[in-house]
């Protein structure tokens, strides 16, 4: 049974002069466990629809619901992970990451407990009573991810949460999630434009199309863990998902050339 359903979802951004349709039919259903990549150009709507099942902004028609209840605003069984850290600088990380349990009013000594076995999880024993600013990117999105770990929410939204990383950061990052994944067994959509991440780490890949988003592909990674990115499986499929978003970004080019319309 799917634990995340999106049933021909609409999002139109509507302003004084125009309106822009940025999602348009989306049919979507994750199963509980499973990881999933949205994949596609800028300007394709993926974030728009992470933001949409976060229940940060609602769709303009149709549903999205999680465990056959409609998403009509946040909640603690989503949690969402930015590429922007999304810290609180004033904090260190063990307050950063015992943030949620205490508005949570959870017991003292099970946050406490919490707190060390997300550490020791991340690798951030050592950084506990660091504050942001004195941590590397790398460094302050673990600080992120342990933060939503920490509420034990049983899906993680995840919205490029390594784009701003230097590459081998990244794929230790990548490394660190998917393990934290096969343990815990969480489900996880997660925003990305990088093809490689995208056969990486997921189970699926939903390929969009440039404005106004729909699914282009769905899909399935049947390659064996762990993924070796140099094999020829990889890059083959590397290849064929390569030409669907260049498609989608030649598409994009052609209409940012089109001359605008004279009244």
């Amino acid at each position: 049974m799917a634990q995340i359903v999106i049933d021909m979802v609409e999002k139109v951004f509507r302003g004084k002069e125009r309106e822009v349709v940025a999602l348009r039919d989306i049919n979507l259903e994750i199963a509980k466990g499973e990881f999933v990549c949205l994949l596609g150009p800028s300007g394709c709507g993926k974030s728009t629809l992470l933001n949409a099942v976060a229940g940060f902004s609602l769709p303009s028609s149709g549903t999205i619901s999680v465990d056959g209840q409609p998403i009509a605003q946040p909640g603690p069984d989503r949690g969402m992970v930015f590429q922007e850290y999304a810290l609180f600088p004033w904090m260190t990380v063990a307050q950063n990451i015992a943030f949620g349990l205490e508005v949570q009013k959870r017991p003292k000594n099970e946050i406490a407990a919490r707190i060390d076995r997300l550490l020791d999880t991340l690798k951030l024993k050592d950084f506990r009573d660091r504050f942001p600013k004195d941590l590397s990117g790398g460094m302050r999105q673990r600080v992120a991810i342990a933060r939503v770990l920490a509420i034990d929410s049983p899906i993680l939204l995840m919205d490029e949460p390594f784009g701003a990383l230097d590459a081998l950061t990244r794929r230790n990052l990548q490394d660190e999630l998917l393990r934290i994944w096969a343990g815990v067994g969480k489900t996880i959509l997660f925003v990305t434009h990088s093809i490689e991440e995208s056969i990486y780490l997921s189970d699926r890949i939903v390929v969009m199309t440039y404005r106004p988003g729909t699914i282009k592909r769905d899909q399935h990674v049947t390659l064996p863990r762990p993924r070796d990115p140099a094999s020829s499986e990889f890059n083959e499929l590397k290849r064929e998902l390569g030409m669907l978003v260049m498609e989608e970004q030649q598409r994009h080019a052609e209409e940012e050339m089109k001359p605008a319309a004279v009244d």
